[in-house]
């Protein structure tokens, strides 16, 4: 019978309460051993210094599912070490926990009580004593240096120098064991799979008052350590459970399905320390998934401000380092070049300046003593961030804290340690009691019971126990409206996340038949159809949104949604998913995410529940509070041996091992708790997960069977930190908490691993986004990437260079790792003499520092990748900065990534493969600033002596604006000018000043250089410049393109200033009837075309110009439609304008109307006809001389503008000059094509169209 108790105690371990029972202290047997870790020098008194502790006890030995990491708790539950006091300092006990995870990817939480016990072993007292003495002896003489007079006394008395009494009486730090008396710290631990905040913080509380109390507790420590351990299971899914600690009892509740997991940190004091403003910031920062970093002098607010900013994730789930507590052993893990959520303590008097933070670029600081949250740059805003601040801090408001924070809330000095804590289930024990006759009726009688527990379990220190039982009531009420706060808070930002993610599932893309193909070919694969859903939301959303979709927590969740087409969804998964669509069943209509309202969570609530009638979770959890549904077995004597388990008042005792070490038979007699047991262990692989805060490090419990044995195989194909790469990470993690260095040195090889991936998988995605973007550019296929997702890419790539570059490096150099590398790299370059840097190089570099006002040193920065990304040169400057071999071991430890020869070398050609593709991230992004251009005008080359009669200026313009008119000085071809950045060049206007006869010219092309990014731009013109030759131009206006380097011919396919077309000769018309049909298909591609490109989002439209005058634009397709049929009457004649034809057209019907000949015409005279005239003879008017070709161009243009090219159509064909000039098949004397070309044109109408200024600049219209 007892094995069989065994074997179902440990198979049911994941369904106890508590995990295990730990007491930390000082070991009498190994003495004290100095924390070299701690960080601390010996001009510390030893009273104030830091000494090892030790694991003294804990049970049970090991539980099958998450053995005892005995290194990582003694770390955890004294992440300082012990700490020894004397009677003259402060002993309050104190309360913190933490959060440790185990191999198997589970995670538990350990709660910890620590209080200061009188140390009774002569040995620690004696080396306490020795240690003062020597630290004594030692300050005194070195301050005797400079004091003489003090050197003399000190000479005379060395005794009294080596006892130090008189001198230091009551001096801080001090100790004498024959005045004073030594306290040491010890810990007792709690370690549970669930984090039961309350309950485990009253138990301990009990445990340690017990401990203090003059009166021996009713029952041995031992009976009330084994029932929490063996006997207390979880309470199951939506139920409470009430259990007995040594003073009273103790009720503990879960979450149902449908409810949010289970989260007992306090929101309210997250808030109150940090703020409002500030809490979002944190939560920004950590989806964004930077390094955060908390600060603090208490352990405990450290973990409540980790745990409520990953409990107000959901439904995401952290996937990186966390820790909220590391100790000063671990401190090497803030070199990690992977985003995590560590805290430290701040020592006393500690600057924020004195902590070495390897690199910042990317790093959120959380100063939680002072209330401040330093956000990395560029941190976009949460969506709605305003009405969410205030929607919160209403919530706030109403529980009676302020939003602003900087509120110094209670210590977590245990203060249930003082007054215990009772609740209102002692009410329901007295009533019970009167039930059962034992209790009189009247309410008084209750009143004086009531009292007489309280005094009784207040000790002898309790002088009234009417306000102790006050106290309690009060502080019951407190627990119930921290809970109440905490869900309000968390369904605030739930229902946020709800409305910012409803429609997820239209987007995801399921392309994978089964899991094996899935998983196979995950890496290559799309899961999530980003640009279309970053197309539906507001623009103000949109710096977010392209952010967040980048990040491992948004690529797991999407990972889990298509996974669950072959397995059972992840619990919190199908908990936000179930919210969605009974959210859905309220919904009023399709609303469009771009314009819908910000709703708050209250009117939602109101909503569902009038029509779902049950009471709002509150009211769920305060009842739940008041009345337990279930109730543990009470503790109960154990088989103890005689003489044990004596009570000495201030001293926790030596506990029985043998009956703690194993499970009690009794655990399978009570029906209650093995009928829970039973259903617990039945019900939690389904439901535990939802309704447990474990957050990502339980995920793999829900794996299915099939991916634990694809994991392994796919965790490096699975996209370096993603999620099937899980249980690996979380091996690590666990590793993580081992301070050897053998483990130290495994963690920062798997760092580097990590990068190496990390650089393949995002240069990857960012070739394959970027050639998806060429494609579109000429004319392939539609865009799948917007600007913002480019520019996410790169923020994403600038980021990975700095965590690279801060990866152990020797001491901090400033914000920015990678800048403060290439300054050092300058300085080093400087001293030696040696060959300078390549031009390149220092050009970019020298650029960068010129422009560098108003820009931190993690701009420059990234000023300086976006550049050398322009210029592809990133991955040779790089490799070039990295050849300094004694400056990187100056600046390096020997674990970083940069000393790792073959990573490094591997990284750099990642890089390499960036410039296989033209990227224009620094012309975009830094708009402000100056930039050096050099514009060259290049003649035919048979002419090239005409240059010498022409004056010529330019005008170049871009998306960002105009050079203004540069006059070119004479005799030259070229000019060199500086101004503001213009952007991506679209236009180039070209014009002379000389309107003589023979100053003329046949231009070739002009190209345009960019001396900083060194880009080249070429503008084709292929035409006359001048009077009495050509169309008698002495203006045109150019269309450009970016020429890649070796692809001249190639990249002017589509972009360039069209060819002038030729006069349709005789053989021509023999194939009218073919030719125009072509052209009315080139027709109808230019207008979709405009259409496409309003039908993009804003960021992503191409330039408007290039589809307007371009080659294959709207002005060539309809010059050529007008020139089809074109009579001529000599075969040797100069080129045909079609502006002839609209000229006399215009004047045909001026004069007609002047004549009264319209009457016999079918044309009338009306608005289309009247603004017809006028804007021909504006155009005609304008002072600039732009020629035939222009003035058609212009005309095209400005009628798209106004919405009336439609109309003017069938006006030209209609008009009786029209037969005259056209042959009987020309297009524009066929009805048919003039109506389907007029229908074309009206459909453009729909559009707000805005032309750049080059191509309207003096005409007013």
């Amino acid at each position: 019978a007892l094995g069989s108790g065994h074997r179902g105690g440990a198979g049911s371990a994941s369904c106890r309460f508590a995990h295990y029972f730990v007491v930390c202290g000082v070991d009498t047997e190994t003495g004290l051993e100095p924390d070299d870790g701690a960080g601390e020098g010996f001009e510390q008194s030893p009273i104030r210094r830091s000494f090892k502790s030790k694991v003294l006890v804990h049970y049970p030995e090991n539980t099958d599912r998450n053995p005892f990491n005995k290194d990582a708790v003694n770390m955890l539950c004294m992440p300082r070490g012990l700490s020894f006091r004397t009677q003259a300092d402060r002993l309050d006990p104190h309360f913190h926990s933490f959060t440790i995870a185990f191999d198997d990817g589970t995670r538990s939480y350990g709660f910890v009580h620590t209080f200061y016990e009188e140390v009774t072993s002569p040995q620690i007292i004696t080396a306490m004593q020795t240690l003062y003495q020597m630290h004594h002896v030692e300050h005194h003489s070195s301050s005797s240096a400079s004091m003489d007079s003090l050197a003399s006394s000190l000479d005379e008395s060395d005794a009294e120098s080596l006892a130090g009494v008189p001198g230091c009486l009551g001096c801080s730090g001090s100790f004498d064991p024959a005045r004073d008396t030594l306290y040491v710290s010890k810990a007792l631990c709690l370690v549970t799979p669930l984090p039961f905040l309350q309950a485990s913080r009253q138990f301990l509380a009990q445990l340690h008052q017990a401990v203090t109390s003059q009166t021996a507790p009713p029952l041995p420590l031992e009976s009330y350590i084994h029932n929490i351990l063996y006997e207390v299971p979880l309470p199951p899914p939506g139920r409470s459970l009430r259990f007995h600690g040594v003073q009273g009892p103790i009720v503990c509740q879960r979450p149902g399905p449908g409810e949010l997991p289970l989260g007992e940190y306090l929101l309210g004091e997250a808030f109150s320390l940090l703020g409002v403003d500030n809490m979002v910031k944190l939560l920004t920062c950590a989806l964004l998934e930077t390094q955060v970093l908390l600060y603090s002098q208490d352990y405990q607010r450290l973990m409540t401000v980790a745990e409520g900013i990953t409990t107000l994730l959901f439904p995401f789930q952290w996937q990186h380092i966390y820790l909220p507590i590391v100790s000063t052993p671990l401190h090497h893990l803030l070199d990690a070049p992977v985003p995590f959520l560590m805290g430290i303590q701040r020592r006393d008097g500690a600057q924020r300046s004195s902590l070495h933070l390897p690199h910042e670029a990317n790093l959120c600081f959380v100063d939680i003593d002072n209330h401040c949250v330093e956000a990395p740059e560029d941190l976009p805003l949460f969506p709605d961030q305003t009405e969410l601040i205030q929607e919160l801090s209403e919530v706030l408001l109403h529980f009676g804290l302020e939003p602003q924070g900087g509120v110094i809330t209670k210590p977590t000095t245990s203060s249930s340690s003082s007054s215990p804590r009772l609740s209102s289930l002692v009410l329901e024990d007295l009533m019970e009691d009167r039930r059962n006759g034992n209790l009189g009726g009247e309410e008084l009688a209750v009143l004086e019971r009531l009292q007489a527990l309280a005094r009784r379990c207040g000790g002898e220190k309790m002088s009234d126990g009417g306000k102790t039982l006050g106290h309690a009531f009060e502080e019951e009420e407190e627990e119930l409206k921290a809970a109440k706060l905490n869900i309000q808070l968390r369904e605030v930002f739930a229902v946020r996340f709800a409305a910012m993610f409803g429609r997820y599932e239209e987007f995801v893309i399921h392309s994978a038949l089964d899991l094996d193909s899935w998983l196979s070919n995950r890496e290559g694969t799309f899961s999530f159809d980003k640009g279309s859903f970053l197309s539906v939301q507001p623009a103000t959303h949109l710096h977010f949104f392209s952010r967040f979709l980048e990040t491992s927590m948004f690529s797991s969740f999407v990972d889990g949604k298509v996974i669950s087409r072959w397995a059972d969804r992840e619990p919190l998964q199908l908990l936000f998913d179930s919210r969605l669509e009974r959210e859905r069943l309220y919904d009023t209509g399709e609303e469009d995410p771009r314009s819908c309202p910000y709703r708050k969570c209250t009117t939602l609530f109101e909503s569902a529940q009038m029509s779902l009638s049950e009471p709002c979770k509150p009211q769920i959890i305060q009842r739940r509070l008041l009345k337990a549904d279930h109730t543990a077995i009470h503790p109960h004597l154990l088989d103890m041996r005689i003489g044990q388990g004596r009570h000495h008042p201030g001293y926790f005792p030596k506990l029985q091992a043998d009956v703690l070490a194993q499970f009690c038979r009794i655990i399978c007699v009570n029906r209650w708790s093995s009928r829970v047991t039973t259903s617990s262990r039945r019900s939690e692989p389904k439901r535990s997960m939802v309704n447990d805060h474990s957050g990502a490090d339980n995920e793999l419990r829900q794996v299915p069977p099939c991916l634990h044995e694809r994991t392994q195989t796919n965790t490096r194909a699975s996209g370096g930190w993603c999620r099937f790469n899980l249980l690996l990470k979380l091996l690590r993690q666990s590793k993580l908490l081992d301070p050897s260095p053998q483990a130290v040195s495994q963690t920062h090889r798997e760092f580097v691993d990590g990068l190496l991936s990390e650089c393949r998988l995002k240069t990857k995605r960012m070739l394959m986004e970027r050639m998806g973007k060429e494609s579109v550019e000429l004319g392939q296929g539609e865009a799948n990437i917007t600007g913002l997702q480019e520019n996410t890419l790169i923020h994403g790539l600038c980021d990975l260079l700095e965590r690279t570059w801060g990866h152990g490096l020797q001491m901090k150099q400033g914000k920015s790792a990678l800048w403060s590398h290439l300054l050092h790299y300058q300085a080093a370059q400087q001293k030696t003499e040696a060959p300078a840097e390549s031009p390149g190089q220092n050009t970019t570099r020298v650029f960068i520092q010129t422009m560098s006002e108003g820009l931190s040193e993690v701009g420059q920065a990234r000023a300086w990748i976006h550049l050398a990304l322009e210029k592809k040169m990133l991955s040779q400057h790089l490799k070039e900065l990295l050849t300094n071999q004694e400056l990187l071991r100056q600046l390096y430890k020997p674990h970083a990534f940069l000393l790792c020869e073959e990573e490094r070398e591997q990284f750099l050609f990642h890089l390499l493969s960036l410039n296989t593709v033209d990227y224009l991230c620094f012309t975009r992004v830094f708009t402000s600033i100056c930039i050096p251009y050099r514009v060259v005008i290049i003649p035919m080359k048979k002419l090239s002596i005409a240059m010498a009669t022409v004056n010529p200026w330019v005008c170049v313009s871009g998306e960002l604006g105009d050079s203004g008119v540069r006059q070119i000085p004479k005799n030259t071809q070229e000019i060199f000018f500086q101004c503001q950045n213009l952007g991506r060049l679209s236009t180039l206007q070209l014009g002379q000043e000389n309107s003589g006869l023979l100053a003329k010219c046949l231009i070739d092309c002009v190209m345009v250089y960019n001396e900083i990014t060194g880009h080249t731009y070429k503008f084709p013109c292929g035409r006359w410049l001048g009077k009495g030759v050509g169309d008698g131009s002495l203006e045109r206006v150019l269309i450009g393109q970016l020429v890649s380097p070796g692809a001249e011919e190639d990249a002017g396919r589509w972009t360039g200033t069209p060819p002038e077309l030729a006069s349709p000769s005789q053989s021509v018309r023999m194939v009218l009837g073919s030719l125009g049909s072509r052209i009315q298909e080139d027709m109808r591609e230019a207008a979709n075309n405009l259409v496409k490109h309003f039908h993009k989002p804003e960021q992503e439209r191409g330039n408007l110009t290039v589809l307007l005058c371009g080659e294959g634009g709207l002005v060539l397709s309809l010059e050529k439609f007008l020139l089809h049929g074109f009579k001529s009457n000599r075969l040797f004649q100069r080129n045909v304008f079609v502006w002839d034809f609209v000229e006399k057209a215009v004047v045909s019907m001026e004069t007609a109307d002047q004549m009264g000949d319209l009457h016999g015409s079918t044309l009338t005279r009306g608005p289309p006809c009247d603004s017809l005239c006028h804007y021909v003879n504006a155009i005609n008017a304008s002072p600039r001389n732009i020629g035939k070709e222009g003035k058609f161009q212009l005309f095209v243009c400005l009628g798209i503008r106004d919405r009336l090219l439609s109309q003017w159509l069938p006006l030209l064909a209609d008009c009786p000059l029209t037969a005259r000039t056209y042959e009987d098949g020309a297009l524009l004397r066929d009805r048919a094509a003039v109506h389907s070309l007029s229908r074309i044109l009206h459909t453009l109408n729909e559009f707000s169209i805005t032309l750049e200024t080059a191509l309207v600049k003096g005409v007013d219209l």
